[in-house]
């Protein structure tokens, strides 16, 4: 499963998931979808692990010719239980991996900062200059809030 991930959020981001580590882990994060899809692949590489734990220690208490003893029963419960947890909680975080990479492409593209204080800054730029000091003429009329005369009884 965490090749799966692994292979979703590479093609997503476009990058190797060793240079998409570096971006995901920056504070602020320019990207907080990446940083997401990159925390939630961590918390599936340490479930994955789990699995192949659980996986082997069942392998060796149930592998073939072996008899087990009558304290192992419960053993052998506890890790199938364990195991299966684990599974689905893998299947859980590659979900969760494939709604993050989903929510990037349908988002627009996001400029950085940079480019967003640019387009900021041209479009006051078109607007008039006032003197300092001075109050801008507004645009239009303010709206009136609330009735234009004092009324008497309750209000609805």
């Amino acid at each position: 499963m965490l090749d799966q991930a692994t292979a979703m959020i590479e093609s997503t981001w476009g990058q190797p998931i060793e240079a998409l580590e570096v971006l995901g882990v920056r504070r602020p994060s320019e990207d907080p979808l990446l940083r997401c899809a990159m925390h939630t692949r961590a918390a599936l590489a340490i479930t994955d692990s789990a699995v192949t734990v659980h996986q082997d220690r069942l392998h060796a208490l149930s592998r073939h010719g072996y008899v087990p003893d009558f304290y192992e029963l419960d053993r052998i419960t506890e890790t199938a239980v364990k195991l299966r947890v684990a599974h689905a909680e893998s299947r859980a975080y590659l979900q969760a991996i494939r709604r993050v990479v989903e929510a990037r492409e349908a988002a627009p593209e996001v400029a950085a900062p940079a480019v967003r204080l640019a387009q900021a800054a041209v479009a006051r730029s078109g607007q008039p200059r006032h003197a300092p000091g001075a109050v801008p003429e507004p645009s239009s009329p303010a709206a009136v809030v609330g009735p234009s005369a004092p009324t008497t009884g309750p209000r609805r």
